[in-house]
């Protein structure tokens, strides 16, 4: 009896066992109940009342330490001596420091040791953990930028931003939710804008990795209790449930960067834990030969997908090494020393074919060659863990020094990472945005005219598709050509309607530029590039009040918008009121010393006031600035006569 009631219990154990397995297994079968869209966000702060010890982790982690004010305190930055930029390519000098605790950023240029322009802008947040940058975001009115330097925390210098290293964007770059949405928690953008927020939080939040709370939350305090070492707790995601597939998706949304395109419909804040990312997004990398030296920053999911151990593996994914809620500084080296071991299970001494004094002098660590620090192609001054695991010797370029590998690199063409294959329109898509946002090289267009060749002509968006390449190929009589093919009441993309009406405005077409733009304003109104093309259409219709009413509120909206002051104080001066106009002119050039268009409408009105000797000064800047000026080559003439 016994031994039977023995055998009964195993059987039990196993049928209780049987039945997890099923559970877990059902993980990735049942859809979890906060991917609804009407469940809401909770907030961080309700999150740390139950899981208090979790949240003090994980403030310490990079994700935690993201995205912060601009203090003192979050700043990694030195401000000494050496803190000072020079941009030999703009002629800029870049100053950060701070005062009564606020940040700032002095821009400007010297003439031998005059001072001759200087811009002051406040530094609203600083982005990045400090464990490789900190860059700094301004807020005009809740409308971002990025500041044009930054501080890389391994070097300890400041430089350019990335990307300001050939081009200096100076206080103009727009920072959208794409980025904001990864480096941080999710703002809360502004209806008809792109880039105006009305909220802006202050780090990346529990829901990020766990999706909403809401359910959670009342499930909890009504007293509705899951034994998550039995089964699954279906009202919050745990990615540690999740497939392999869906854990990496995750990771993905924002450690792949790259072409992110939008599926139709959908925005930067419908991903959700526990979905395909394909569902909201796909996203695409350029490949290039012989580069694995090579790569962006923000690319460890895709390089970790190209390691032999990760194909080989069913389960090897971001979380068999990273803890979210524990800091990647503070995780001791055998974490991921035992994460490698959990599948070469043989001794260590057996596996490792260096020499042992070698192996001593990597401190034992395999990731030290097996995923050495590397340089991006990217962000200057960092060195990052290259995800891509791979034994010494097995990539080409490896042993190529840096310009040999560049010398050999070829551009091979975009690859989806977010599904197996992309559709001829998704593909083309790409190659337009690759175009827009990274290589204005016509060899792109090129490869996007291949796709869009393929198609049928039944597709949806093909019409947009179509607009959008003529106009990147500064085709304008293409694009008023095929904006004929349908009536401006079908078209609903505001982006197609200004590419429409700027190329009108190419051939003087005002009347029906005006038609595109007011439409493209309705749909997107506090679109500051629509609307300064709109109230710039308005001007050379003669429609002076509606242009200034347009100015004005850009100007209401945002203070420091050159073009527009250029603009508003044209339309002051056809309005009679020339002191005003000058006003708005030197305001726009306090912002912008090199807007030719400024002091050449600047240097009329001092003609206009009899004044040719200030004009004359003005004029002598327009030419140094553009040499060929017909206008201001011609207004020159006219006071030397």
């Amino acid at each position: 009896m016994r031994l039977t009631t023995i055998a009964c219990f195993i059987m039990f154990l196993i049928a209780i066992l049987s039945h997890c397995a099923s559970d877990k297994k059902m993980a990735n079968e049942q859809v979890y109940a906060n991917l609804q869209d009407s469940v809401g966000y909770v907030g961080m702060e309700t999150c740390k009342a139950c899981h208090i010890g979790i949240h003090q982790s994980f403030s310490q982690t990079g994700m935690g330490r993201s995205f912060d004010h601009a203090s003192k305190e979050k700043s990694d930055a030195l401000y000494d001596d050496h803190a000072l930029v020079y941009d030999e390519n703009s002629d800029f000098y870049y100053k950060p420091y701070f005062k009564d605790s606020a940040m700032y950023i002095m821009e400007y240029r010297l003439e031998g040791i005059d001072t001759v322009h200087k811009r002051i802008e406040k530094i609203s947040y600083i982005i990045g953990s400090g464990q490789h940058t900190n860059s700094h975001i301004i807020d005009e009115n809740g409308y971002t930028f990025q500041a044009p330097i930054t501080f890389y925390t391994q070097d300890k210098k400041w430089d350019m931003a990335p990307g300001y290293e050939d081009k200096n964007l100076r206080f103009s770059r727009v920072l959208e939710s794409e980025c904001l949405t990864c480096h941080n928690h999710f703002p809360e953008l502004v209806e008809g804008s792109y880039h105006k927020f009305s909220k802006m939080p202050t780090g990346i939040e529990c829901e990020r990795c766990h999706g909403p709370g809401e359910i959670h939350v009342e499930e909890k305090r009504a007293g509705i209790r899951v034994d998550t070492a039995l089964q699954i707790d279906y009202s919050i995601v745990n990615p540690n449930d999740l497939s392999r597939d869906l854990i990496m998706d995750l990771c993905q949304r924002c450690h792949l960067q790259g072409m992110s395109v939008l599926n139709e419909g959908k925005s930067f804040y419908d991903f959700k834990p526990g979905m395909e990312l394909s569902s909201v997004m796909n996203v695409y990398l350029p490949r290039y030969s012989n580069n694995h030296k090579k790569f962006i920053m923000a690319s460890q999911a895709d390089r970790l997908r190209m390691s032999p151990c990760y194909i080989k593996s069913d389960d090897l994914s971001c979380i068999t090494c990273h803890h979210p809620h524990h800091s990647v500084e503070s995780t001791p080296k055998e974490k991921y020393n035992n994460a490698c071991l959990s599948c070469h299970k043989e001794q260590k001494q057996k596996l490792c074919t260096v020499s042992s004094q070698l192996s001593k002098a990597a401190d034992n660590d395999c990731t030290s060659c097996h995923m050495p620090k590397s340089g991006s192609i990217d962000i200057p001054h960092v060195r990052i863990t290259d995800h891509f695991i791979h034994k010494s010797g097995d990539t080409v370029s490896e042993n190529l020094a840096d310009d040999e590998v560049r010398d050999i690199a070829k551009f091979l063409g975009l690859k989806i990472l977010t599904k197996p294959k992309a559709s001829n329109l998704e593909m083309a898509n790409a190659y337009l945005l690759f175009h827009d946002k990274y290589v204005d090289e016509k060899a792109i267009l090129d490869s996007a005219r291949v796709y869009l060749d393929k198609l049928n002509g039944s597709e949806r968006n093909l019409f947009e598709l179509e607009i959008h390449y003529a106009f990147a190929r500064n085709d304008f009589a293409k694009v008023v050509q095929v904006s004929k093919e349908k009536q401006l009441e079908s078209i609903s993309d505001e982006w197609t309607l200004y590419r429409i009406g700027e190329s009108f405005m190419k051939f003087g077409e005002y009347k029906q530029a005006l038609s595109y733009l007011e439409k493209a304003v309705e749909l997107q109104p506090l679109d500051i590039d629509f609307l300064e093309k709109y109230g710039i259409v308005n001007l050379q219709l003669n429609r002076i009040e509606k242009a200034q009413e347009v100015f004005e509120f850009v100007l209401n909206e945002n203070a420091k918008r050159p073009i527009s002051l250029n603009n508003y104080g044209y339309s002051q001066v056809l309005s009679g009121r020339l002191d005003q106009a000058i006003e708005n002119y030197d305001k726009a050039i306090a912002l912008d010393p090199d807007y030719a268009s400024a002091y050449l409408n600047k240097a009329a009105v001092q003609m206009i006031l009899k004044k040719n000797e200030e004009a004359k000064v003005l004029l002598q800047k327009v030419l140094k600035l553009e040499p060929n000026n017909a206008s201001a080559i011609q207004a020159m003439t006219r006071i030397q006569k």
